[in-house]
């Protein structure tokens, strides 16, 4: 009993702060230079790319300079990896089984990379996020613009990130070496990690098509959430704060976008695009300051930077889209923590290696 009590109360307790709002206000101004060159140059219907870009800014965030430049040098690769992929798939017009069969992989795959190079946050979900919305979104625009907009964005992100050391010249010596060499137990381990990414997408994508919704991409990424944990408790911890946060920052989204005196919109109606892109930027700075404090209440603030930035790009219904966003997390959430409770396996980490997150912010 007491330790159910104990797993309760680590639902909802915050732990302190740690210079949490400087990683917070990094992240929030890679986002929000993009986002607003986007808006006056008249092309918000690409924040989306931007936004994405704007994401390799929540890696490494407590990190040395140096080794917070590498290591998102490394989660740009994924992130592009996974924009370049879903805006093909969306310029071919593959979706449905292709879509869940490409995400699976690219899911193993990225959580062998994200292992091996110690990515902090863990795994690949950005990767698969990205990959997953970018493939739900039509382009009538050339292959190449997109990636423009992605990597220019994620160049000023890994640049704020960097530019701190511009005034405090801290430079520790041998951190930025290179990942001891995997050993077999570390294969086997991050072998292990890797299928359980693998199913856990997969049959969060084949539940979401059977189901009839039209975002299994959404149930794809929900499934990918409680890998990233260390241990069983703190996977189950984030499966629950993904529901509960997604159906928390849904009413937010409700309450942008449904007409009515509480929307924005309702007092500005023809300057929507400009509106959203605004509620984007605002979102992220509470989306990066509880991060790695409090998950569900990151996902609050979260769940309207991604839905929001999907208007943007590419308008649909805000009841399909609001009720179809709850039910694709539940199921994908629900099959990430049964596959991390049945696929049981150690975290596939070098023993030899310093957590990413033990070092002090550097500023």
């Amino acid at each position: 009993m007491r330790s159910i009590m104990s797993h309760a109360r680590a639902l909802y307790k915050v732990p302190p702060a740690s210079n949490d709002h400087l990683a917070a206000v990094r992240v929030a101004l890679s986002v929000a230079v993009p986002a607003l060159v986007l808006l006056v140059t008249g092309h918000p219907e690409l924040t989306l790319y931007a936004v994405f870009g704007a994401l390799t800014g929540m890696y490494g965030r407590n990190e040395s300079h140096q080794l917070r430049l590498k290591h998102q040098a490394q989660a740009t690769a994924i992130l592009l990896a996974g924009v370049s992929i879903g805006t093909f798939l969306s310029i071919a017009n593959i979706h449905f089984w292709s879509l869940v069969a490409v995400e699976a992989v690219f899911a193993g795959a990225g959580s062998l990379f994200a292992d091996k190079v110690q990515l902090r946050p863990n795994g690949p979900f950005f990767g698969i996020l990205a990959l997953g919305t970018c493939s739900a979104v039509p382009v009538t625009i050339p292959f190449f613009i997109p990636l423009l907009v992605f990597a220019a964005s994620a160049a000023f992100s890994i640049l704020v990130g960097f530019a701190g050391w511009l005034r405090y010249r801290t430079w520790e010596r041998g951190a930025n070496r290179d990942v001891p060499a995997p050993d077999r137990q570390w294969r086997q381990a991050a072998g292990i990690h890797a299928a359980r990414y693998m199913l856990a997408v997969g049959a969060a994508g084949s539940a979401g098509v059977l189901s009839g919704l039209g975002h299994h991409h959404w149930a794809m990424a929900a499934a990918a959430v409680p890998l990233a944990g260390a241990d069983m408790p703190s996977r189950l911890h984030r499966g629950i704060h993904r529901i509960v946060g997604t159906f928390l920052g849904l009413a937010i989204v409700a309450v942008v976008l449904f007409p009515g005196p509480l929307s924005p919109l309702h007092y500005f109606p023809g300057q929507s695009q400009v509106i959203l892109a605004l509620v984007v930027i605002v979102c992220q700075f509470p989306t990066e300051l509880f991060m790695s404090r409090h998950y569900g209440w990151a996902m609050v603030f979260f769940t309207p930077v991604i839905l929001l930035m999907t208007q943007m790009a590419a308008p649909a219904s805000p009841a399909v889209l609001i009720v179809e966003r709850g039910a694709e997390t539940f199921i994908g959430a629900v099959v990430g923590i049964a596959v991390a409770v049945l696929v049981q396996g150690r975290r596939a980490a070098p023993a030899s290696a310093t957590p990413a997150d033990a070092a002090p912010d550097p500023k």
